[in-house]
């Protein structure tokens, strides 16, 4: 069975994180809701939108306490000019008032927690992953291709990354996905990651994860597998 493993060298550089996994099986990703279940997914990502506001307490992006500490975090290790955590570009469009909008169930759901909680999201295709999926440091130069692009973009000597036997899947931590392990219409297996670097938060953590669980076991008919919290005494778990 594969694991969802954190390397030595990120403990050594987050030694308080603590991470969220959560594996689905028989996810359908192309399911489109109708009628009543619709309109409470849209009310779902409509209430998250307004929910977040309240991590919101300054109009410079940079300075509002759950942006400071990511910005702090990826100034640990070596990345690429630009990149940010995923999670502040949703808080972003809520902070110029253009609200997260709908694009597909499991995004809207994904994305509706990340806002609500505070907390980056993301989702990969268990069934892509080669051997294990592991949060580590790089060696650089690993093969990597964003989703949207042809190019490869591999990361940069001690950058952080989600990454398996073939190369990387997420560059930066978790500001940019790959093309290979992409979810996608046809996806049934899913593992989902949830990230935690403030100590006293982590029982929002378990809330997003159980709210998450619940969300996609009722409209994508999804079984959970794992639903588990990693962290340094607890590096790995099975998905």
């Amino acid at each position: 069975m594969k694991k969802f493993v954190a390397d030595k060298e990120f403990w050594d550089l987050f030694p308080d994180a603590v991470i969220g996994v959560v594996s689905f099986d028989g996810v359908q990703e192309s399911k489109e809701l109708e009628g009543a279940e619709a309109d409470e997914v849209k009310k779902i990502l409509d209430d998250a939108n307004v929910a977040a506001k309240k991590f919101l307490v300054s109009d410079t992006i940079s300075e509002n306490p759950v942006v400071a500490a990511w910005r702090a975090a990826y100034s640990k290790f070596p990345t690429k000019k630009g990149a940010r955590c995923s999670m502040e570009n949703l808080l972003k469009r809520v902070l110029h008032e253009k609200p997260v909008g709908c694009i597909a169930p499991s995004v809207d759901i994904t994305n509706a927690i990340s806002l609500k909680h505070a907390f980056p999201i993301g989702c990969e295709n268990k069934d892509a992953i080669d051997g294990d999926i592991r949060l580590g440091v790089m060696k650089g130069g690993e093969s990597f291709l964003p989703i949207g692009s042809d190019k490869e973009e591999p990361p940069l000597e001690g950058e952080l990354a989600y990454y398996d036997n073939t190369g990387v899947i997420c560059r930066c931590w978790n500001w940019r996905d790959g093309q290979r392990t992409e979810v996608n219409d046809d996806t049934r297996n899913e593992v989902v990651v949830l990230e935690c670097i403030e100590p006293d938060r982590v029982d929002d953590l378990k809330a997003a994860l159980e709210e998450l669980k619940t969300l996609m076991e009722k409209y994508l008919d999804a079984k959970t597998v794992t639903l588990a919290l990693i962290d340094k005494e607890h590096p790995e778990v099975e998905i």
